[in-house]
């Protein structure tokens, strides 16, 4: 089925109808999504785009906005009282003050897993060990945190909360960036969850181009063209409609019975989005009725503020928000590369510079 996605004939004529829509200026588009980045990469897409559209990356790797002051509470969690952190791999190996793999050779104890469910079964097996899970993600991870809060666990396991909502960082976007930005490619798995609704909002709110794109070339490609489009026949200032080049995945309403249980376990909350700052509404956390499996609130813990996000001379900040390619960062694939990562965008699978460096050849 998705060898169609991928016919090369097809790729090639939608790239032609895209050059026809010259607006007459450069045009700046956005995707927010680590998995874009690789398709983009992986086929070679940008290379098919006319010089004047400029596709970058925004803040799509959730691993990559992880706040360092995050990162540091599941470190304290681990070292100073003990607790088993669970989490995924990427998350382990993302620097701050120390990372979750530098803490675990001080002697912590940290697992790698590949969901809450994996880390609810550690607590079940092991009653006397007190385990957190650091959740990491967008609204598509979110949903199985919450559902796994909804449920009965074990009195030994908490979690500790890091999600992030997509939309509020693109209004935040549109509010800093909006002027150089002519449309975003909006990403296709968190849609499939959350649905639609937010983004219509936002568009007609913002007069702001947006177009759901799967990870196909196809899907890509149709996502640009549109936008390409509306650059060349909107009007500034005109209400915008959000187009879905992913309907054979993704729906207007989403995920009702994913979103349902989201709202039920967590409330919307300020949260720091690592190199950009605090984002109103942007984050998660868990409902008081939940709280008794709310690692902060058992163990204490608050971010501490004064923790840097970015090392010196790393440009993760800049490249999250569009502003800078990966290869003009001076550490990029010299001091920074996946083995031995500097800053957070190289670190995850989904991140713009482990995507750049990967696929650069």
């Amino acid at each position: 089925m998705l060898a169609r996605f991928r016919d090369a004939a097809a790729v090639r004529r939608l790239s032609e109808a895209i050059a026809q829509l010259h607006p007459g200026r450069e045009i700046r588009l956005m995707h927010v999504c680590g998995t874009h980045e690789n398709a983009l990469c992986q086929f070679g897409l940008r290379d098919l785009l006319p010089d004047w559209v400029k596709l970058v990356a925004g803040p799509g790797c959730p691993v990559c906005v992880c706040p360092a002051g995050d990162l540091d509470m599941a470190s304290r969690l681990a070292l100073d009282h003990g607790v088993t952190v669970a989490t995924f791999g990427d998350v382990v190996r993302v620097p701050a003050r120390i990372s979750l793999m530098e803490a675990k050779a001080r002697g912590a104890d940290v697992r790698v897993v590949y969901g809450i469910d994996d880390a609810v079964r550690l607590a079940r097996q092991e009653p006397a060990r007190q385990v957190a899970f650091f959740a990491v993600g967008f609204e598509t991870t979110a949903c199985t945190t919450a559902a796994a809060l909804a449920r009965e666990l074990p009195d030994n396991f908490t979690v500790l909360v890091s999600h992030r909502l997509v939309p509020p960082a693109l209004e935040a976007l549109l509010a800093s960036e909006g002027e150089a930005l002519d449309g975003f490619v909006l990403p296709g798995h968190v849609t499939a969850v959350a649905g639609l609704a937010d983004y219509q909002a936002l568009a007609a709110k913002r007069s702001a181009p947006m177009a759901v794109a799967g990870f196909e070339p196809i899907d890509l490609l149709l996502a640009v063209e549109h936008l390409a489009r509306r650059a060349k026949e909107r009007r500034p200032g005109a209400p915008e409609q959000v187009f879905n080049a992913y309907s054979r995945l993704v729906k207007v309403e989403g995920n009702p019975a994913a979103c349902h249980v989201v709202d039920e376990v967590f409330e919307s909350c300020d949260a720091a989005w690592r190199g950009i700052g605090t984002i109103p509404a942007s984050g998660q956390r868990i409902r008081e009725r939940f709280g008794a499996h709310d690692a902060q609130r058992r163990f204490g813990l608050a971010p501490d503020p004064n923790i840097p996000d970015v090392h010196p001379g790393c440009r993760c900040g800049e490249v999250l928000l569009g502003r800078v390619e990966p290869e003009e960062c001076p550490l990029f694939g010299k001091a920074c590369h996946p083995d031995r990562p500097v800053g957070p965008c190289m670190v995850a699978f989904e991140g713009t510079c482990h995507a750049r460096f990967r696929h650069r050849q």
